[in-house]
């Protein structure tokens, strides 16, 4: 269990625009930090991050919150996850006791699955420095790619000693259990045996973003025909390999300071390349390239470079990934090495000035690149010379940007000596063609569920007036609850004619006292469950701390009250967007002092109370007619007199809600 004290250190230390830059690249936004959400598929950015506030909020998915809750979403981590994690990153230290095997067992199964897996992974680092088979032909492997020391032990790299069934027994005898052995892949269960995966191969374990152990690549090192060169964990409820690039954790940082990604094939070529200087580089694993490994990359920085080496089949082979990296909106380039290297022996005989300059040298254009490869082919054939450009327009198609494949077309007019005329009618032909198989799809995809009509017209969303306000005043007090501000107080006195007068005193109090007197001057409560949960837990704790610390108090929160609470704090950044005026919600001004603003919100909401109560008044008397409605006519009167009275101490003419 992890101490009061050192999840105060985590929370004290960890800053949520360091701690989301390290998945997202965020770019300055006014005081705040925008990127593309990491939780959705978007173009536009819609994921703030605000460095006062400490809090960051996805406008696409709903999800929000701070540093700590950022990562157990991402990464889906429990709390305790999370917290080992930001401890780990910020070098704070974190005492907790073993786990026993009870608790083996008792942690849920994801944890259970990350346990193993990192269990697993130390094991291989062990057996490949201190058994003598891992050293004789493990580290033998590894030194005689020209790997270092500091390299093999930065990667993890390790080796899965040439028995049936070596990890399968040392997991067992320390507790982990047979059936998460299984669903890893580690483990290969029979009817009446269990034997490991990855026996006699060196390990490379595949990390999470953030660094977590997802699964493992086995090269085996013998001549073996019948066992593949190299296996990888199966599918698991940790390891998707179309969603996961090699590398990705030690690039990360690299790519968003470079503002720009090296895409290669091979676990290899990663590290040689990290190696030799160039860190900013990730590997598809030689899986076809996914939408999901790209979006990846697409959080860092929106600029690739595929290197591919000097195999013209693999290259042609690889063409739809650029397809596809051009589908996400991202810039692309292509770099082939010299016949026969491949990144690995590349880097491997290269200095590190050398390689830098012959990237920017040779890295092309994929449409230079697409007509340098396939015009070989092409020669002198019109038709197939037809096929290249339309192949070439087809992959200017896939751009979302409309600016840029105008560009594009220019550059194959240019590039392709053919009429832009024809270039643009064809891509239009494209796009139509796409837009009519996607609506083709949708429509197919719609028939398969039972549709019922709405045969009513479609109705502007009514806005929950009362619920805005609400809103408001949980906002109020989060905002400003702590700091204090001159409120106007109006007393009744009689004066020496004996007569009632109003009189005017300015007095300070703290905004949350304020708006506590206030409502309770009314007997005002919050309709609204939730708000009034986050409302009485505000007040009790600025009534029982000195200072407010929103770090602190979103720490003592529940998960739903903390989401909304983060929600609140960060739909002010949006404010400007609704209009919320032409619907009598006022929003704080600039210039405007919080004493106006509080007392502006606290009597448009006992007005439109007021205004409610007028309602439901007309409706009995409309609905129940009585013999004498004097007595409710005269409340509707008196209430009306307050509305007015209301209107005065705002300074508006406020029209009624209907």
């Amino acid at each position: 269990m992890i101490t009061k004290e050192t999840i105060e250190k985590v929370f004290e230390a960890a800053r949520v625009e360091e701690v989301i830059a390290d998945f997202v690249q965020l770019k300055r936004a006014g005081s705040n930090y925008k990127g593309l959400s990491p939780f959705s598929d978007e173009r536009s950015p819609s994921f703030m991050v605000s460095p006062v506030k400490q809090i960051w909020k996805d406008f696409s998915s709903g999800k929000g919150g701070n540093a700590v809750t950022f990562i157990m979403e991402h990464e889906r981590f429990s709390y305790p996850e999370a917290i080992r994690y930001l401890a780990k990153k910020y070098n704070i230290e974190l005492v907790e006791t073993e786990l026993s095997d009870e608790g083996k067992e008792a942690a849920n199964e994801r944890e259970s699955l990350f346990l193993i897996s990192e269990f697993a992974n130390q094991y291989f680092q062990e057996m490949l420095f201190h058994s003598e088979e891992g050293k004789a032909i493990g580290l033998t492997y590894f030194k005689e790619r020209g790997f270092t020391l500091d390299t093999i032990k930065k990667f993890n790299l390790g080796y899965s000693p040439n028995v049936w069934d070596a990890l399968t027994k040392e997991a067992l005898s320390k507790g982990y259990q047979l059936e998460f052995l299984e669903k890893t892949g580690l483990t290969i269960v029979g009817e009446d045996k269990q034997f490991d995966r990855f026996k006699g191969r060196v390990m490379f374990p595949i990390h999470s973003m953030s660094g977590r152990v997802l699964g493992f690549g086995g090269r085996i090192l013998t001549n073996d025909k019948k066992a593949a060169k190299y296996l990888n964990s199966p599918e698991s409820d940790l390891y998707h390999k179309s969603k996961v690039l090699y590398g990705i954790h030690f690039a990360k940082q690299a790519i968003a300071k470079n503002d720009t990604c090296f895409l290669v094939e091979g676990y290899t070529d990663v590290i040689q390349m990290h190696q030799a200087g160039i860190e900013n580089v990730v590997a598809s694993s030689g899986t076809a390239l996914t939408p999901d490994q790209i979006r990846l990359v697409s959080r860092l920085t929106k600029n690739i470079t595929v290197l591919f080496d000097g195999d013209a089949a693999g290259i042609r082979a690889s063409l739809r990934g650029i397809d596809l990296i051009l589908e996400e909106g991202m810039n692309v380039k292509v770099c082939t090495f010299p016949g026969g290297d491949d990144p690995d022996s590349f880097a491997k005989r290269t200095p590190l000035q050398d390689m830098v300059a012959y990237f920017e040298e040779n890295a092309l254009d994929f449409i230079q690149f697409k007509a340098s490869l396939l015009m070989k082919d092409a020669k002198n054939d019109p038709i197939k010379k037809a096929d290249l450009i339309r192949d070439m327009v087809s992959s200017i198609s896939k751009i979302p940007d409309r600016i840029k494949r105008e560009v594009y077309i220019k550059e194959v007019s240019r590039i392709m000596d053919i009429s832009e005329e024809v270039l643009f009618n064809t891509l239009a032909q494209l796009v139509q063609k796409e837009v009519l198989e996607s609506s083709k799809k949708q429509a197919t995809q719609q028939k398969t569920f039972e549709v019922v009509k709405n045969e009513s017209p479609v109705q502007e969303r009514i806005v929950d007036i009362q619920y805005e306000l609400e809103h408001k005043i949980i906002e109020i007090l989060l905002l400003y609850g702590a700091l204090e501000d001159e409120f106007e107080d109006v007393l009744i006195q009689t004066n020496e004619q004996g007569e009632m007068i109003e009189v005017k005193e300015n007095k300070k109090y703290k905004v949350y006292q304020r708006v506590y007197l206030s409502l309770q001057e009314d007997e005002i409560k919050l309709a609204n469950p939730l708000f009034k949960a986050i409302y009485d837990n505000l007040i009790s704790y600025y009534n029982t701390t000195d200072s407010f610390e929103l770090d602190q108090y979103l720490l003592q929160l529940d998960q739903e009250v903390a989401q909304e609470v983060t929600a609140i704090l960060m739909n002010d950044e949006r404010d400007t967007l609704h209009n919320w005026e032409a619907k009598q919600i006022y929003v704080k001004a600039k210039g405007q002092t919080i004493a106006q603003y509080v007392t502006e919100t606290i009597l448009t909401l006992r007005w439109f109370l007021v205004n409610k109560i007028i309602e439901e008044l007309k409706n009995t008397i409309q609905n129940e007619p009585q013999p004498d409605n004097s007595e409710t006519l005269s409340l509707v009167v008196d209430y009306l007199g307050l509305t007015n009275v209301f209107s005065k101490k705002l300074g508006r003419v406020i029209s009624r809600h209907s």
